[in-house]
């Protein structure tokens, strides 16, 4: 980066520290939907998401989609339903389906440098 120049929004994001917002489950790592919007609120003025239709399987199973736009550019993630040990969920609850789409934002968020190394 030249002398003066702004850091690229993925430098700027990936760069955050979230250290003290990290959360274990189990023998993984999470960042909070809550946290992970706060900040990138908190850094960035321009910053949408779009959840989209899920995608259903024979199994059952459900994919979820959202795209989160930031600054003029979208990135979309995609993430299927799953359970604590990271398996798909066959007919998952409202709430499992709701659960995985706070999750796929964080995703989405994480395409942005937000949280990348977290993954």
């Amino acid at each position: 980066m030249s002398e003066g120049a702004e850091p690229t929004l993925f430098s700027r994001l990936f760069s955050q520290d979230l250290s003290d917002k990290k959360e274990d489950k189990g023998k993984f790592t999470y960042l909070s939907w809550t946290d992970a919007w706060e900040v990138i609120n908190r850094l960035c003025d321009d910053v949408s998401y779009e959840i989209h239709d899920d995608i259903s399987y024979p199994d059952g199973s459900l994919e979820v989609r959202c795209s989160v736009s930031i600054e003029g550019k979208t990135h979309m993630m995609w993430l299927p339903v799953k359970d604590h040990m990271q398996k798909a969920i066959s007919n998952p609850s409202a709430r499992q389906v709701s659960d995985a789409r706070m999750r796929c934002l964080v995703k989405a968020l994480a395409m942005f440098g937000l949280g990348l190394y977290i993954y």
